[in-house]
């Protein structure tokens, strides 16, 4: 007898990028295990884990874009992927030569944001969908107050957003103005950890698009086989000390300058702190060079490091190549800071394990990452940069110091357990 009741199904599209479909397929396998929903997820790579039956995906092939300049932001990238591939399968909408907005009528659109819970909003207060404003924004002589938001610089906005001329801005702002057009709208994030933004969503009125914070997703306990605890860092992890190892991983695909990544080192040995170092071959050009070439570190990625830095640090530094375990380093015993890029998936690892955080913010919306982290929920030191961009090591080592002995680091401490408590009572509801 054919079933008059089937699950509800859901399709969930993931942009480029193993950190954006991450908690994509952690949603997935939420709606499927706790909500009975059977999923398709639509990736533009192959995955790692295993994921339930009840989850099919689909590999959509990446178009060559070869005809484009080799330094091509890698956000316009990003867009130029998902308008060339998924187009084909979307009704496209009535503005002519832009990407579509929303999936075929008749269906409820839902939008998933891995980012901060007003960026949804922050995509379109009036500076940014205004036709007559002009000027960049990085040159806004005062701070954007939105609602139930930290104060930002203009030098702190979404990266894409920094440049009026270019294809991501022009994308981001066509998103902005069909906000509206959406069901709703999915934010990994919980209550406690933006609270006055929350409540500027509730206090909207009617006829907006809900927004439901839904977080933390670090991937749903997606099964990433035994890889990871037999990884070397981990045995070097469990002969240290409780609460006395500093992370520094800068996500999938963040990469630092030949002279950036010296001075982190020096820095480092100049703490006199145990740590743990993912380190990635240098670029001096793009802050995320691993992004579409994530096979370039196969390379030695340890010649680039100042000589003799290996053998001074090897009683209490471990150098990781290119990829580490990043989930079980942080919930280590041993782990108590995290020297982070502030990448959202990073973020919410961070707070679910109760690590405080110095945040090194590189590219996309990770500026605005590290002002919340560091301005408003006040879970991150953050270390000063020079104008070349650089953070000398003197700078390194002072700030490493004080996250792990000082007085700010005590209180981002207390701060960040409270946030861990806050974030358990979501993931529990």
């Amino acid at each position: 007898m054919a079933d008059n009741n089937p699950s509800p199904h859901v399709v969930v599209v993931s942009s480029p990028g193993m950190g954006h479909v991450t908690p994509l397929a952690g949603l997935a396998k939420l709606l499927v295990l706790r909500h009975h929903f059977t999923a398709t997820l639509v990736t533009f790579s192959d995955l790692p884990w295993s994921l339930p039956s009840s989850i099919s995906t689909i590999q959509l092939p990446t178009p060559l874009l070869d005809d484009l300049p080799s330094n091509t932001h890698f956000v316009t990238r990003i867009c130029l992927t998902i308008a060339h591939s998924v187009s084909p399968y979307v009704k496209s909408s009535s503005l002519s030569g832009e990407p579509p907005a929303s999936p075929p009528v008749g269906h409820p659109k839902l939008s998933f944001y891995n980012l901060q819970l007003f960026l949804p909003f922050f995509h379109a207060p009036p500076p940014y969908t205004r036709r007559n404003h002009h000027g960049e924004f990085r040159d806004l002589s005062e701070p954007l107050r939105l609602p139930g938001c930290v104060p930002l610089k203009g030098e702190d906005f979404l990266e894409p957003m920094q440049e009026r001329e270019s294809v991501v801005c022009a994308w981001v702002v066509h998103l902005a103005r069909n906000y509206d057009l959406f069901d709703g709208t999915l934010v990994n994030n919980f209550e406690a950890f933006e609270a006055d933004a929350v409540l500027f969503y509730k206090k909207r009125g009617v006829g907006k698009p809900h927004v439901w914070p839904i977080g933390p997703l670090i991937g749903f306990d997606l099964d990433m086989g035994t890889e990871q605890s037999s990884h070397k860092c981990m045995e070097w992890l469990n002969q240290q000390p409780s609460k006395s190892v500093v992370f520094i991983c800068f996500g999938s695909v963040g990469t630092l300058s030949l002279e950036q990544t010296r001075e982190l080192a020096l820095g480092l040995e100049m703490s006199r702190q145990r740590f743990i170092w993912v380190v990635r071959v240098p670029n001096d050009t793009e802050m995320s060079n691993s992004y579409f070439n994530p096979k370039q570190n196969g390379d030695d990625c340890l010649g680039f490091l100042p000589e003799g830095f290996l053998e001074r640090i090897k009683d209490r530094g471990m150098m990781v190549q290119s990829w580490g375990p990043q989930r079980e380093v942080l919930s280590h015993y041993a782990t108590a800071g995290f020297v982070s890029h502030c990448g959202w998936n990073s973020t919410l690892e961070s707070l679910v394990n109760g690590v405080p955080m110095i945040a090194w913010p590189l590219y996309a919306e990770q500026r605005m990452n590290a002002v919340l982290l560091v301005e408003g929920v006040k879970v991150a030191l953050k270390a000063k940069v020079r104008v070349n961009g650089v953070v000398r090591r003197e700078e390194v080592a002072k700030v490493v110091k004080e996250l792990m002995e000082g007085e700010g680091g005590k209180e981002v401490r207390r701060r960040m357990q409270e946030m861990k408590e806050e974030a358990a009572k979501a993931v529990e509801k």
